[in-house]
């Protein structure tokens, strides 16, 4: 620490450009604070699949319907212990750009389906006993401002006509990464205002009585309806949570070209930074040496410099990007996860560190081996 004073001065000599490197560290890590944020975004539903459910699915595709009474054939298959079923409604409230998922769901299975969404025992019995009943997602609530007992139109899209419910409860995640921007009503609801579709569900969900038995289930399940006028795909929860992110392409892969460009810009910054710093306090660290300040002792001195400018943008980034999603989903339902976890502001603070260490290496390398003759030569 009382080296402390000589870095902060030498940080100060020339303010402006040390605001400029610390400022694209800042934007450089909001960056990549906002791309993990995203990542989680796209692949929340992925991570907090349950590992003993399965999805099955008509192999045809997925918006391809099973008759509803796959649901009785399907709890009759040995390692099976629930089933329940969903339908994708696809409605808008009011206006076109309001979109959130909004599913039909088998009342009576699905609450026991899905432990993890949690909604007040009160508010569920509501919603049991009121056919236009619904329950909705807590963020959809905040972002529309409603609340329990309104009554809510949905314009639908696949469907016909306008559809009215009353708003029974609400449900909250047990996980900060569960999806709370659903809306939940009777099938049985859906099922009597579509004769053209009656008895047909979207796709089921089957819960194991062990996750190591999933890959026999699943050929046990397609096996049984093999050939039928409606085969089946069976595949993870997780798998068929990730074929959704696939079709917005390689996540991944596009964080990564992001992440490495800005890495190696930064490193070219503050690389450059630190040796235009160095060449000019040559003549003071020449002064330095002479005085008794040892190699070591310089080495540690720059890189902690480097390091200084890294971590301190670095911070400021993550703060930056924690504050913007205080804000919530910028896009209104397209991310409905969108938290800064703390796994990725600690990544975060561990790449700046790296990349402090590794732009101010070759210049304080170079301090380090700086003849103090030659140097004071200069002066």
């Amino acid at each position: 620490m009382k080296y402390l004073p000589l870095l902060i001065a030498n940080i100060g000599r020339k303010k402006m450009r040390s605001v400029l490197t610390v400022g694209s560290f800042a934007v450089a890590l909001f960056l990549f604070g906002l791309l993990g944020v995203i990542h989680l975004a796209f692949n929340q539903g992925v991570e907090v699949a349950g590992v003993d459910r399965l999805i099955v699915r008509n192999k045809t595709s997925l918006i391809m319907p099973l008759p509803v009474s796959y649901k009785e054939k399907l709890k009759q298959i040995d390692g099976i212990s629930s089933v329940t079923f969903a339908t994708w409604f696809g409605g808008v409230y009011k206006d076109p750009k309001n979109f959130f998922p909004q599913f039909a769901i088998d009342v009576p299975t699905w609450r026991a389906m899905y432990p993890e969404f949690v909604v007040n025992d009160q508010e569920w019995k509501n919603f049991e006993q009121d056919r236009q009943g619904c329950i909705v997602g807590r963020k959809i609530l905040d972002r529309f401002g409603w609340k329990v007992g309104d009554r809510i139109p949905i314009q639908a899209t696949i469907y016909r006509g306008l559809w009215d419910f009353t708003i029974r409860g609400v449900y909250d995640g047990k996980r900060e990464a569960d999806d709370t921007t659903q809306f939940w009503f009777h099938f049985n609801y859906l099922n009597e205002r579509t004769p053209f579709q009656k008895d047909y569900a979207g796709w089921y969900t089957v819960k194991v009585e062990n996750p190591d038995i999933a890959p026999r289930t699943i050929q046990v399940i397609d096996g049984r309806f093999a050939n039928s006028p409606f085969e089946t795909t069976t595949e993870t929860e997780k798998e068929f949570m990730a074929g959704f992110v696939k079709q917005f392409g390689n996540i991944k892969l596009i964080i990564l070209i992001v992440g490495s460009v800005v890495m190696f810009t930064l490193l070219l910054i503050t690389g450059s930074n630190m040796s235009l710093s160095i060449r000019e306090r040559t003549n003071e660290i020449a002064v330095l040496k002479a005085m008794g300040f040892g190699s070591p002792l310089i080495f540690s001195l720059i890189l902690a410099e480097s390091v200084g400018y890294a971590v301190t943008g670095g911070i400021v980034g993550l703060l930056l990007c924690k504050l913007f999603t205080l804000g919530g989903d910028p896009t209104h339902g397209l991310l409905p996860v969108f938290v800064l976890e703390n796994q990725t502001a600690f990544l975060g603070v561990g790449v700046s560190v790296a990349v402090g260490l590794v732009s101010g290496f070759v210049p304080a390398f170079l301090a380090m081996r700086l003849n103090i003759v030659d140097a004071l030569r200069r002066i």
